[in-house]
């Protein structure tokens, strides 16, 4: 036992009585270990080397941020009239097409309001109709009395002319006549001489009786004639008396017909105020007219549209609700215009460009869309916040900016409609 034991040693070549055997495999393994390393090491490097400039280069055209979501529009529907709701036709969740029906409110209010507006409108137009029919009339009647009073004026005037004509005419004989009676007169005034004169010779018979006869009879011719002649002066007085009637008469009957062509002569100014009426009957149709516009549109106003095809959210109305204008009652998402809102860090931009491609991871379905970069905000979210904030207390500290940037999917990449605004995305925007 201890033979195979001293042997066992031996047996390795390990044994102080030959320690040469044991050098060489030392050497050996000496020389492959540095071979390894003198390879290894090095592919290592260059490994290393080329993963490490891959990387830049990978990363070095894409920007990424986690600071993004999908946005979205969100119409609102409210009522547009006071009212209460009489039946609802949809539900949350539930898609409907533009123009949908939503909901009613109780119309019976806004059709009396049609129903009155409609009626002041007939009203109104009849009015108007009357009014513009009576113009004509009063221009007619207007132009009438207008050249009736011109008519009368020149015939009155010419009436006037004869009447001073004979005054003038009655006024001459009657000069003539007071003549004719001074003249007769004076001859009575001789005869009745003479026939004073010749008495008391015929009664001494110093001249004959012939004579003295003669005398009287001249003397009643004298008479005769003086008593002619003032009849006649009285004639001719009547005559002008008669004249100056007549003128008389005449003048006034001027001054009423130039009352009349004074009347008349405001006749343009009634029509001009017939046509103002009919201009303001106008006016009030278009009131009337306008007010059942509004009533007609308050009426339209109880059915309640969806504005756009999309998926109801936020229903807040129930049957026998009461609501108020401008109250919100529901909302329609429309899933076909989505796009992503990134916040990128202002020191990302500097190589970003509208147009650029962009992979949008959605972790929530675990799926990556493409799109593109739409738009870069003309400023960053913090100035458009409710408080900007102010760095003007002198101790101011760099805080990095982070700037909104509007990325838009692909067409069709998000056919399904599986996108909801909210949601939280991963952009990559590849910068070359």
């Amino acid at each position: 036992m201890a033979e195979a034991v001293a042997e066992q040693p031996k047996e390795a070549g390990t044994t102080a009585e030959n320690p040469e055997a044991n050098q060489p495999a030392k050497k050996s393994g000496f020389r492959l270990s540095s071979t390894v390393k003198w390879i290894v090491i090095p592919l290592v490097l260059v490994a290393m080397a080329i993963g490490g400039y891959m990387f830049w280069q990978y990363s070095s055209v894409r920007e990424s941020t986690d600071d993004a979501q999908i946005d979205g529009h969100i119409y609102p529907v409210s009522a547009m009239v006071d009212g209460t709701i009489t039946d609802v036709l949809v539900q949350n969740n539930q898609y409907v097409e533009a123009g949908t029906v939503l909901a009613h409110i109780d119309p019976r209010y806004y059709e009396a309001a049609v129903e009155k507006a409609q009626g002041d409108v007939g009203e109104a137009a009849a009015t108007e109709k009357e009014n513009r029919a009576g113009v004509p009339i009063t221009s007619i009647n207007t132009s009438t009395q207008l050249s009736g009073a011109e008519a009368g004026v020149e015939e009155q005037t010419a009436k006037i002319a004869t009447a001073q004509q004979q005054v003038a005419a009655a006024n001459v004989r009657l000069t003539t006549a007071e003549a004719r009676v001074r003249e007769v007169q004076a001859n009575t005034v001789k005869t009745q001489s003479d026939l004073t004169r010749m008495k008391p010779l015929v009664d001494k018979e110093e001249i004959s009786r012939q004579q003295y006869d003669a005398v009287v009879a001249a003397a009643s011719e004298a008479t005769a004639a003086s008593d002619s002649a003032a009849s006649q002066v009285r004639e001719a007085q009547e005559e002008v008396k008669v004249a100056q009637s007549q003128l008389a008469q005449e003048n006034a009957h001027m001054a009423e017909v130039r009352a009349r062509v004074a009347a008349t002569q405001s006749a343009p100014d009634q029509l001009a105020a017939k046509r103002a009426l009919v201009e303001s009957s106008a006016a009030q149709v278009q009131q009337k007219e306008a007010a059942l516009k509004q009533a007609q549109i308050d009426l339209g106003y109880t059915v309640l549209r969806a504005p756009v095809s999309g998926v109801v959210s936020q229903r807040n109305l129930e049957v026998g609700q009461t609501v108020s204008k401008g109250q919100s009652l529901v909302a329609v998402v429309p899933l076909d215009d989505v796009w992503v809102t990134a916040n990128f860090k202002e020191s990302q931009l500097e190589k970003m460009r509208p147009g650029q491609s962009v992979e949008i991871e959605v972790s929530s379905y675990g799926k990556t869309y493409k799109g593109h970069v739409e738009s870069i905000a003309a400023a960053t979210g913090a100035r458009f916040s409710l408080l900007p904030p102010e760095n003007a207390t002198g101790n101011y500290v760099k805080v990095v900016q982070r700037v909104p940037v509007r990325i838009f999917f692909e067409n069709g990449e998000d056919a399904d409609h599986r996108l909801r605004p909210g949601m939280s995305v991963n952009p990559t925007v590849l910068t070359q």
